[in-house]
């Protein structure tokens, strides 16, 4: 398989070498399989002789031309952490480049990937429109708000939708590779997970901060600071809403825009993020820790955790 990665001024260091590594990795053991998938044959592409990285590091690329044969495009992200600067990125003259390729390849129905911050890039050039992505987890709902005609889903670590396949937050790179080697082969995939020491991460869930999220809207936020005060009681949505000064229908509406999630799913991860704080911190049993969050059964939390995390409670306690 023909590989470009394409190299921006900018990009996140570690999302470019992970990529490269493992999919040099991946040659260099592929041998050591019965059947073994062809070799991955990556070159770096750019719009000039080299590329300067986030931390200053140059990067010999090929001519973007070059990509014009590949089998896929890979788009590492710019290593750009703050949203008012990454839209002016987006929407400026200095990614309006990219964007043109991304149409192209998209045109020619060549598939692309990317993770992390890049997936905005490409939902800028429009590829992504009518399509499911995910991105980093705390950029979600800036995501949402800039791109309404993309499907997100902020939980997956990698998902692929029509030819197009996007990754989770910065080291999302590294579950971006392995996914386009398990393409070829899941043997091959594993081999490579093992001598990297790469834990398989089917979801960025457990790495949300909800709070995070929360602060990208006012109303959100009151929500949080309300919820977060009654977590050890029954929700009603009603009563925060009329808490905060709304009406329950602008709350509902509100939280779906800014977080993709209803209220009550929004505070089930409160509780959630509360319940592993405990199991962790403190020797409090099961049967308390769910009280203190608000459910009177343990097992609803047991299964709670199970469903949003994929790990038991016994796994955060031994942690």
């Amino acid at each position: 398989m023909r590989v470009s990665v394409l190299v921006l001024d900018g990009v996140f260091d570690s999302g470019l070498a992970a990529v490269l590594d493992i999919l040099g990795c991946a040659n260099e053991l592929r041998r050591r399989l019965p059947q073994p998938p062809p070799a991955w044959e990556v070159t770096t592409v750019g719009f000039g002789d080299t590329a300067r990285t986030g931390a200053g590091l140059t990067v010999s690329t090929a001519p973007v031309g070059d990509a014009g044969g590949c089998d896929l495009l890979l788009l590492p992200a710019v290593g750009e952490r703050r949203p008012e600067r990454l839209v002016d990125y987006l929407s400026g003259p200095d990614s309006a480049p990219a964007r043109e390729l991304l149409v192209r390849t998209r045109s020619a129905g060549t598939p692309i990937a990317s993770a992390c911050a890049g997936t905005f890039l490409l939902a800028e050039s429009g590829i992504l429109n009518g399509l499911s992505a995910t991105t980093t987890w705390w950029l979600a709902p800036l995501f949402r708000q800039r791109y309404p005609q993309v499907t997100l889903d902020q939980n997956r670590m990698v998902t692929s939708c029509d030819g197009v396949t996007t990754a989770g937050a910065a080291f999302g790179h590294v579950d971006l590779a392995l996914s386009i080697v398990r393409r070829s082969s899941p043997a091959l995939s594993d081999l490579v997970a093992n001598y990297l020491v790469i834990d398989e991460r089917p979801s960025q869930a457990a790495h949300t901060m909800t709070g995070a999220l929360a602060a990208a809207d006012p109303t959100v936020a009151a929500f949080e600071r309300w919820a977060r005060a009654h977590l050890h009681e029954p929700l009603s949505v009603r009563d925060a809403a009329e808490s905060i000064g709304v009406s329950e229908r602008t709350l509902q509406r509100t939280t779906r825009a800014v977080l993709g999630t209803s209220p009550v799913r929004f505070v089930q991860d409160l509780r959630v993020e509360q319940a592993t704080h405990l199991l962790r911190s403190t020797d409090h049993t099961i049967e308390a820790i769910a009280r203190r969050v608000g459910y009177e059964n343990a097992n609803t939390l047991r299964v709670l955790l199970r469903d949003r995390t994929g790990n038991t409670a016994g796994r955060y306690r031994r942690g």
